[in-house]
Formats: C-alpha cells, sequence, structure tokens
C-alpha cells in the first residue's frame, strides 16, 4: 500500500470492468465493458446509415468517409485473400470497422477501451480462427492439410516443418490477440502514467503534459494500425483457407 500523502499512480485501474449499477457481476449484468461495446456498435451503424441514406453521384464528406472505407477494406481483401477471399468482405469490413472505432473510442476522456481486454480481443481471434478453419475443411475436405506439408523441403525434414506448422497454426488465436490488446493497453497506461506525474509536479508538469500529448497522437495512430494489422491478418488467414496450399 502506497504511504498517505506519496505519489499513487494506479495505471491498470482504467482496465477495471465495473457494473453500471452497483452489485455483483454476473453473465448478464450491464458493465461499463458491455455499455461502450453497444457505444461501438452504435457509432458504426449510424456512419453507415448516413453515409448511405443520401447517395449521390458527387458525395458529400458523410459519403466519402463511407466510401473510402468501403474501398480501402475491399481491395485490401481482394489483394491478399484473392478473388475467392472477396466473399468475406462483409465479415472482414466489420471487424476492421469494430476494432477501430472502438479503439478511437477508448481515446475520448472518461471511455472505456473494450479493446485492452483479452477477453474480446481472444473472442475476435477465435472467431477468426473458427471461420477461416471450417470454411478451409468445408471448400477442401482433407486437402486443408495440405497447407501443413511443406513439399518443397527435402522429404526429411517435412515432417518436423509440419509439426511447426500446425503448432504455429494452432498458436494464431494467442499472438492475434494479444498483439491488438498488449498494444492498446500499454499505451492507455502510459497515458495514466504521465497524467499521475503532471498532477504532482506543479509548474515542471508541463514535461509530463508535452509527454502525454505525443503519446495521445501516437495512440491515435496505433489505434488505426492495429485495425489494420488484425485485419490483414485475417485476410492472410482467409486465403490459406480458400487459396492454393504452399508446395
Amino acid at each position: 500500500m502506497a504511504e498517505e500523502g506519496g505519489l499513487q499512480i494506479h495505471p491498470m485501474d482504467q482496465f477495471q470492468i465495473h457494473s453500471l449499477f452497483g452489485g455483483d457481476i454476473g453473465m448478464f449484468t450491464p458493465t461499463n465493458q458491455t455499455l461502450w461495446l453497444g457505444i461501438t456498435v452504435l457509432a458504426i451503424s449510424a456512419l453507415m446509415l448516413a453515409a448511405s441514406a443520401g447517395r449521390s453521384m458527387i458525395p458529400g464528406r458523410v459519403q466519402s468517409i463511407g466510401e473510402l472505407f468501403y474501398g480501402f477494406i475491399h481491395d485490401m481483401v481482394e489483394e491478399v485473400a484473392g478473388h475467392d477471399g472477396a466473399k468475406f468482405f462483409p465479415y472482414v469490413m466489420a471487424l476492421f470497422t469494430f476494432i477501430l472505432f472502438s479503439n478511437l473510442l477508448g481515446l475520448l476522456p472518461m471511455s472505456f477501451s473494450p479493446t485492452s481486454h483479452i477477453a474480446a480481443t481472444a473472442t475476435l481471434a477465435i472467431m477468426v480462427f473458427l471461420t477461416v478453419t471450417l470454411v478451409g475443411i468445408w471448400r477442401k475436405g482433407l486437402g486443408f492439410l495440405a497447407m501443413f506439408w511443406v513439399s518443397s523441403a527435402p522429404l526429411v525434414l517435412r515432417p518436423v516443418l509440419a509439426a511447426i506448422e500446425v503448432i504455429s497454426y494452432f498458436v494464431r488465436p494467442l499472438s492475434h490477440s494479444i498483439r491488438l490488446g498488449g498494444n492498446i493497453m500499454a499505451g492507455h497506461a502510459m497515458i495514466k502514467v504521465f497524467a499521475g506525474f503532471a498532477g504532482v509536479m506543479g509548474v515542471a508538469s508541463v514535461l509530463p503534459i508535452a509527454a502525454i500529448a505525443a503519446i495521445y497522437g501516437l495512440e491515435l495512430l496505433v489505434a488505426v494500425v492495429q485495425a489494420y494489422v488484425f485485419t490483414i491478418l485475417t485476410c492472410v488467414y482467409l486465403r490459406d483457407a480458400v487459396g492454393e496450399a504452399h508446395h
């Protein structure tokens, strides 16, 4: 326990999940996390509805933003996952917009970032893993297993490489989720630490405040980059399911 009057900074407190109405948290208890998950969905829905409501040949600002999202993700899916992978564009679009909006809304004062929690990011990653695996088996049957067999390698190394490929495949959900959650959590924690110093340093607080401004700008970039990384990795995994196995 910190001494009374000393510097007390608790950067991890901001990630605590609590009931909106007090009491214990059960399976169906509304929490700050479910609140911001709902706000994220509402924000995305509002943007897309506004962007498509008054469609015209000369788009306005909101329509331009909606078209930018659509074109960017559609081109990425086609380039990375291929023509067959483009069928999964709505799914990839939903992933990207949800993660992006969740990351950005989490930077608002007094907000909560659901993507800072492994429970949220792991759910997204497991959904991607199951989708890729089930689609791969449905499309290729047992031929889906060919992706683990590196036929271009010397025969003696193929079983070893196959074992490595299988392990790396099943580790995907873990790395996919930790990469997103860890980056979001680290940035928020750093901002809270510098904010704690700014509160006790008096005139010298200009230094931690400047650091907060710099980190905040970096976090805006991280919010976009992490949404992009999660999405493009999803496209890469989809390519394994719908494309040809490597040889």
